[in-house]
């Protein structure tokens, strides 16, 4: 079942003239010690109808809160919603901390650790990086933040505090699409000619790490790519997608159904809070909404491979994973799949929610 508690909104402070920063309690039940740079999936109804978001925390291990950002979207419901409507004293619904984005904290460690974030992406990074330098007093932090401007910098004054907090152990650099700034390698976007110019002046590529990168997904993909010219594996580059160029279901392969030839079906059976269920879907549907549509409360939040959130294991059968932009490689080769993405390949599919 996808559990969610009742959370307390303690305090609502805008960050920028579009996002807030909403600060919670659990009010009873759950675990929200979260894990730096994981995220709350939350869920809302708008006019009949759930709506669930995930939203990164935003505060570190040592802050003493639970703390997300909601950057406003044009269009988006909740993020709307939390902007203009949510206030301090009312209780909102959410699941416990989710995510792999982060790497095990060690105050013996030295490590040098490099930071990619386009605009609202700085909330998971901020975390991570508030963590990293309280409890690693040895390692150093270099932020690259992409913006299109001053105005839309979240969390300014707070990484200039953190900045004076860990003096020689943070590095900040701003790099603005469309304000001049007195240095030209700090003007434009962040993509892998800027990354390059960037490694070449003023980062020091081969002493990283490790990497963290979170925003927009073509942002992504072109930082990634220069990490790896520049030396970096793919163990040491770290993902979260905030966004996703494919919001819903990729088109899918062409079938026998397209030529006029019904769909077959499969036999799926699944396993949720220790109880199976077996039931027979199609094989143009996800596993996800076979199981929403037989009455299984199984957990989602984004629908469209981005999060984790309804990550399972394939126990038996095969499945066709259309769009994975949050499993590891290792969590795919021991079989979990995002069951909002994975249609039945076979007459019968086998999946756990429980593992």
């Amino acid at each position: 079942m996808a559990r969610f508690h009742p959370l307390s909104v303690t305090d609502v402070t805008k960050t920028i003239r579009d996002a807030v920063v909403v600060t919670l309690k659990p009010v009873n039940g759950g675990d929200f010690d979260f894990i730096q740079g994981q995220y709350l999936t939350f869920r809302q109804n708008f006019d009949g109808t759930e709506v669930r978001r995930s939203y990164s925390i935003c505060a570190g291990k040592d802050d003493g809160v639970l703390q997300v950002g909601i950057k406003k979207v044009e269009g988006g419901a909740f993020s709307t919603w939390a902007n203009e409507a949510l206030a301090p004293g009312m209780t909102i619904e959410a699941m416990e901390p989710m995510g792999s984005f982060h790497t095990p904290i060690d105050p013996q460690q030295a490590k040098n650790y490099l930071g990619f974030a386009g605009g609202s992406g700085i909330t998971p990074v901020l975390s991570i990086m508030k963590t990293v330098l309280a409890r690693e007093p040895r390692s150093t932090f270099t932020l690259v933040y992409a913006n299109r401007g001053v105005n839309t910098i979240m969390f300014r004054e707070e990484l200039e505090d953190l900045k004076n907090l860990h003096m020689g152990r943070l590095t900040v650099v701003h790099v603005l699409e469309s304000d001049a700034q007195d240095i030209d390698l700090f003007t434009g976007r962040v993509d892998a000619g800027k990354c390059k110019a960037l490694f070449e002046h003023w980062i020091d590529i081969d002493s990283v790490d490790t990497s963290f990168i979170c925003g927009p997904e073509p942002m992504m993909l072109g930082i990634a790519a220069a990490l790896r010219e520049h030396g970096l594996t793919d163990d040491q580059i770290k993902f979260e997608l905030f966004a996703s160029a494919q919001p819903g279901r990729l088109k899918r392969k062409a079938s026998s159904a397209a030529n006029g030839v019904a769909a077959k079906s499969t036999e799926a059976t699944i396993t949720m809070d220790g109880s199976a269920r077996s039931f027979t879907m199609n094989k143009d549907q996800s596993v996800l909404d076979a199981a929403l549509e037989n009455a299984l409360d199984a957990p989602y939040a984004c629908k469209a491979g981005v999060c984790s959130t309804c990550k399972c294991k394939l126990l038996e059968g095969e499945v066709e994973m259309l769009a994975n932009h949050a499993l590891e490689d290792y969590e795919v080769a021991q079989g979990y799949v995002l069951s909002c993405q994975s249609y039945p390949l076979t007459d019968r599919v086998v999946v756990d929610f429980d593992q």
